[in-house]
């Protein structure tokens, strides 16, 4: 069933507007007594269409749907700027595996640099796909796509989380190593953990450093150095697996 996200429901009702009317109306073709799901304030409702206008779908909520789907705990994810469009890939699977909210950041390593102008358009962009892969994978949140920061911006947001972890290549290679499964398992009874990752080549030594000093635990993902849009979902589905 179709799943729809909206900000203007009430105790009894919702209207559906833009894009997501003109889907209602224009892809599906439905009409007036079917049934959607609606999301508003967290909360799932398996609502019915009541009036179809050209531009907006009205619909009555019905009953609430108890199942949860979110992860027990906040996780947002901080990238430093791959090339092309890996982020689109990152930010659409991410989303599916429950993140909360994404962070690009400009890395020492990270070859694309964005002006405002081209960030705007990219931060559109990234939320619409987020906004979609929510409905798909039936969230009741749709993940913050955080502005661009800074590296300086990031090691001043990390401090806003209770736990961070900063996934580090150079750690896979030691011997003797923190695996990132330990790191999980002394982290219960937390609201919320930030996971940070380098873009293509990883990050530069003295930003780990940096990151570490500012309270971040620098961690590996395995023995083998996984792509920058590989990593992420790894350490989500970890996550998944150790809370959920």
């Amino acid at each position: 069933m179709q799943r729809y996200f909206v900000d203007n429901a009430t105790s009894s009702n919702a209207v559906i507007q833009g894009e997501d009317a003109h889907h209602i109306t224009r892809v599906m073709r439905m009409k007036e007594g079917e049934q959607v799901i609606v999301v508003s304030n967290e909360r799932a409702y398996l609502s019915t269409i009541t009036s179809i206008s050209e531009l907006t779908v009205t619909v009555v909520l019905g009953e609430k749907l108890p199942l949860q789907t979110e992860l027990p705990l906040d996780v947002v994810i901080a990238c430093g700027l791959p090339k092309g469009d890996k982020l689109d890939l990152v930010i659409q699977k991410a989303t599916e595996l429950g993140m909360a909210g994404f962070i690009p950041f400009e890395a020492e390593r990270s070859i694309v640099k964005w002006d405002d102008r081209k960030w705007q358009k990219k931060k559109e962009r990234y939320g619409k796909i987020a906004k979609e892969a929510a409905e798909q994978s039936h969230r009741t949140v749709i993940p913050t796509i955080h502005d661009l920061h800074t590296f300086h911006q990031l090691t001043e947001t990390m401090k806003k989380y209770d736990v961070v972890l900063v996934c580090d290549e150079e750690e896979a290679k030691k011997t003797e190593r923190v695996r990132f499964a330990d790191h999980l398992k002394t982290v219960y009874d937390i609201k919320s953990i930030l996971v940070i990752f380098g873009p293509e080549g990883g990050l530069e030594r003295d930003e780990v450093e940096k990151l570490v000093a500012n309270g971040a635990a620098a961690t590996t993902l395995g023995p083998r150095i996984l792509r920058a849009e590989t990593a992420p979902l790894y350490a989500l589905a970890a996550l998944s697996y150790e809370f959920e």
